[in-house]
């Protein structure tokens, strides 16, 4: 009773200010009692709360899976309200209860798994199409967004942002480098001994196999991530189309048994990224001494997908813009005669194709490519409540120290402030 005249009495203060304030003061202790709560949580958490590894892993067995999914469905309870905000920003809870319908789903509508022991069929004409289609604009997918529009003295950098129906956010960019060639670029991008020099996200990196007719490699490659995120594993196909005078560069994530998949590192099965090479006109002079790369990529990291999108908008130019310089040290090496590396001579082993039959094999039908690309959208605010929500629920999931989810909590008081550039 003495609660409930208390609350009366600050409801009937003579004016709205007194009673905002009067309420803030009768919230403060149970605001303060659902901190303590979360903090407590965080020391003390019970079995079910330890969903990290286990049902983000897409290896577990099918007991595990079910247990785990069981798990989560009693978590999602907690957040009822969250359903009715599920096709604003997809939420870590909802997500991940659907994570093998949609893999399957992404995986036949993009290349981005395939199960073969032949190095020569791991990534084949179709990815080649694939990646065909995304430089002509004629996949099917829904408007680019801009991101960023850069410059340095040697480098113009642009960027875009999709999301797709299913699947996590895919990205565009076109990077323009100064004078340089398309078989110079395309060497660096495919020279992991030299990239481990300048790309200070790749730890390690070896390959695993090796076609000597067609070019094509399976690479084992372990990034580090900064921040909340643990190590992370790839095992990546790839190979290099000739088609004109442009190189078509396919990466995608690719299965493979011989090699353990472990906790940590944690692999990243849903792997793309694929790029496009081509000489362009300088702005300097206007001859053809610039080289233009046209990149498309996207994975699934295993966290969710506005965290990594927020990750992505900050840290983007920072990793971008240290290209640039590795590419002018790898130009002085090479005007060296050193030795190439081994990926370097796998790179120049290229499969010829006839790009009027690419043109062909696509939609028929030409396509402004400016058409699917449009400005961010200026008032696309993001509710704080789901922010919060998601916070405690990467927190959860991300087990990772009370440092990582104090982190957690930053980036989503960042978010309710960045929202609306997102």
């Amino acid at each position: 009773m003495a609660l409930v005249s208390a609350f009366l009495e600050v409801l009937n203060r003579p004016t709205v200010g007194d009673v905002m304030l009067g309420l803030m003061a009768f919230m403060a202790p149970l605001w303060m009692a659902v901190v303590v709560g979360v903090l407590i949580g965080w020391v003390w958490k019970p079995r079910w709360a330890k969903l990290n590894v286990d049902f983000l892993d897409c290896s577990m067995i099918k007991g595990e899976s079910s247990k785990s999914m069981a798990m989560l469905s009693q978590v999602a309870a907690s957040f009822p309200n969250l359903s009715s905000l599920k096709l604003q920003v997809p939420s870590c809870i909802s997500r991940v209860s659907d994570l093998g319908a949609e893999m399957e789903k992404e995986s036949s509508s993009l290349p981005s798994i395939s199960s073969t022991d032949r190095s020569e069929d791991l990534v084949n004409v179709c990815d080649l199409k694939h990646l065909h289609k995304l430089v002509e604009g004629r996949d099917g997918g829904p408007d680019w967004v801009r991101m960023m529009d850069k410059s340095t003295e040697n480098m113009h950098y642009q960027a875009w942002r999709r999301d797709p129906a299913t699947g996590p956010p895919q990205y565009r960019s076109r990077s323009v480098y100064e004078d340089a060639t398309p078989e110079m670029l395309r060497d660096f991008f495919w020279d992991d001994e030299f990239r481990l020099k300048w790309d200070d996200m790749l730890v390690h990196a070896e390959t695993l196999k090796e076609c000597p007719v067609t070019g094509t490699m399976m690479v084992r490659w372990v990034r580090k991530f900064p921040f909340f995120c643990s190590d992370r594993e790839y095992i990546i196909g790839r190979r290099i189309w000739k088609c004109g005078q442009s190189f078509y560069c396919v990466t995608k994530g690719v299965l493979c048994s011989s090699v353990p998949r472990l906790s940590k590192p944690r692999r990243v099965d849903s792997y793309y990224s694929s790029w496009c090479i081509r000489a362009v006109e300088s702005k300097r002079d206007g001859r053809e001494t610039a080289c233009e790369v046209l990149l498309f990529h996207h994975e699934d990291m295993g966290i969710p997908w506005e965290i990594a999108k927020f990750g992505v908008w900050k840290g983007m130019w920072g990793a971008v813009k240290k290209i640039d310089p590795g590419l002018r040290a790898y130009q002085e090496l090479r005007a060296s005669m050193a030795p190439i590396s081994p990926s370097a001579k796998a790179a120049q082993i290229n499969t010829k194709m006839d790009v009027d039959s690419l043109d062909t094999a696509a939609a028929p039908e030409a396509t402004n490519d400016s058409k699917h690309i449009v400005d961010s959208p200026s008032g696309r605010a993001i509710p704080k409540i789901l922010i919060v929500a998601g916070a405690v629920a990467a927190a959860y999931t991300l087990d990772r120290g009370l440092l990582t989810k104090g982190f957690v909590f930053a980036v989503a008081r960042r978010f309710v402030g960045a929202g609306r550039g997102l």
